[in-house]
């Protein structure tokens, strides 16, 4: 077992709808800034590490949220997915790519968004890129991706009726033309499924992973008690993995508690940084802190 930090938990100042993120389900750090979805909101949320008090919410989409818990659980675009992408044309300080779980229909939206100040989000269709996944895949559940290299990985979560988990591969030249405009949508390189393991008999299933510099990659991993891509279950812990150069798949560290961890990203000090979601819209999400030891 590993014990965590706890950092802080993610409220925002008095007065902002909501005051805090809940439903934290993805991570990315940009030097002193974090930058979080959660995927039951609208919005961007992003956090200062040398600000343990404030925050702010950067609008992706349109339109309110219903209030009550399953309206608002069918309207939501599950946002699961935030990576970090470089510079390239149109984006010349990089941009922030947030994309729906695909796990209904109307969880196939994503957003393109600049890290300029001032940048205004593009809006995505994720048809396209998700309709091979969806013939692949029994249920489709994205819930993490990150550039590795030359490449852009998806993470296919499974669950305790569908164990499938797996790691999407796409070329990112090909992927950055389809979210430029600039060709239609890729089709994946290469699909691996992955074998997680269980905890206490449920099985575990992806929840995010970020890239390190060597070629390797960490995810984070759940075991949660639900038999499909849409409802929730109880949450039984968090495992943090390595996946190494080879695809080969090595176990970490559980994490001591219960936690739900649905996001992670790499700190300035080489520790890992986490932020998760306690499937409770009145309870604020936590940031965490893990030391590594590769």
């Amino acid at each position: 077992m590993s014990q965590p930090e706890l950092l802080r938990h993610l409220r925002l100042p008095t007065g902002v709808q909501g005051d805090h993120l809940s439903a934290a389900s993805a991570l990315v750090r940009v030097g002193r800034s974090l930058f979080v979805v959660a995927d039951d909101e609208l919005h961007l949320g992003r956090f200062s590490l040398d600000d343990p008090h404030g925050g702010s919410l950067l609008r992706l989409f349109d339109g309110e949220l219903p209030v009550e818990k399953k309206a608002r659980k069918a309207a939501k675009p599950d946002l699961e997915v935030l990576a970090l992408l470089p510079a390239m044309p149109e984006f010349v300080t990089g941009a922030l790519l947030a994309l729906g779980s695909g796990s209904t229909e109307g969880r196939q939206r994503g957003v393109l968004l600049g890290l300029e100040e001032g940048g205004q989000p593009r809006l995505i269709d994720l048809a396209p890129l998700y309709r091979p996944l969806h013939a692949h895949f029994t249920e489709l559940n994205i819930e993490g991706g990150f550039l590795l290299g030359e490449e852009f990985l998806l993470l296919q979560r499974g669950n305790q009726g569908q164990a499938t988990n797996a790691s999407v591969r796409y070329d990112w030249g090909e992927l950055r033309g389809w979210l430029l405009g600039e060709r239609v949508a890729p089709a994946p390189q290469s699909i691996q499924p992955l074998e997680l393991g269980e905890l206490d008999g449920v099985a575990l299933g992806f929840t995010d992973g970020a890239a390190l510099a060597d070629g390797r990659w960490l995810f984070s991993a759940v075991a949660e008690n639900t038999a499909d891509s849409y409802n929730d279950g109880a949450c039984l812990g968090t495992l943090i993995g390595l996946v190494e150069r080879d695809g080969e798949v090595r176990r970490v560290a559980q994490l001591d508690g219960e936690w739900k961890v649905e996001g992670i990203a790499l700190a300035e000090d080489g520790s890992l940084l986490l932020v998760t979601d306690a499937d409770d819209p009145q309870i604020a999400a936590s940031l965490l802190r893990l030391p590594l030891a590769l």
